[in-house]
């Protein structure tokens, strides 16, 4: 599949064929680590004698910026904002029944956290639809709350920006579809 979206053609849904196509200055990302950030420009450096072109993504939550060679950016999950109809899909992935795994929590957490760098939305709503009803219920242990509290990040990051709301109302929005999920 060509690296390059075809100009005029509608966005297409993420997955992981998607992951870096061509970015361009202005394009609002989601990097798998750090959330919802911005192609501040492209340009061409020299690294120890070699002319590399890294993409530089501005996050101006953690006052970030991350120079990424654009050889990389398929490799490290780099992708555009997903599309309405993805995010529709990862809400209602919050609606669903509540996975309860029969695993050590070691290995759970490892999961999640897998899950959670995977960058795919509705992956990241299951971490929050599965770890909720114990925020909800306030029985949370300390890493099962920092866990969550990582996947409900990302996913109000990623829904603010498609839906053109502030993350707080984002925050919201899945806490109700959470508590309409376990009433």
């Amino acid at each position: 599949m060509a690296n390059r979206q075809v100009q005029g053609a509608a966005p297409r849904e993420w997955t992981a064929e998607v992951a870096g196509e061509v970015l361009q200055a202005g394009d609002r990302v989601m990097h798998p680590a750090h959330g919802v950030g911005r192609v501040s420009h492209i340009a061409v450096e020299d690294v120890s004698g070699f002319s590399l072109e890294f993409v530089h993504v501005a996050f101006d939550e953690a006052q970030l910026t991350l120079r990424v060679p654009s050889n990389k950016v398929r490799s490290i999950g780099l992708r555009r904002i997903a599309s309405r109809e993805l995010i529709d899909a990862a809400m209602a992935v919050l609606q669903g029944r509540a996975r309860s795994a029969k695993l050590v929590w070691t290995r759970r957490a490892q999961e999640y956290q897998a899950k959670i760098n995977s960058g795919d939305p509705r992956v990241v709503a299951e971490v929050v639809r599965d770890l909720g009803r114990n925020a909800i219920a306030g029985v949370q242990s300390y890493s099962e709350r920092a866990i969550y509290e990582t996947a409900l990040d990302r996913l109000a990051c990623e829904i603010a920006v498609v839906e053109g709301i502030e993350k707080a109302d984002a925050v919201t929005r899945i806490n109700e579809q959470l508590t309409r999920a376990t009433a």
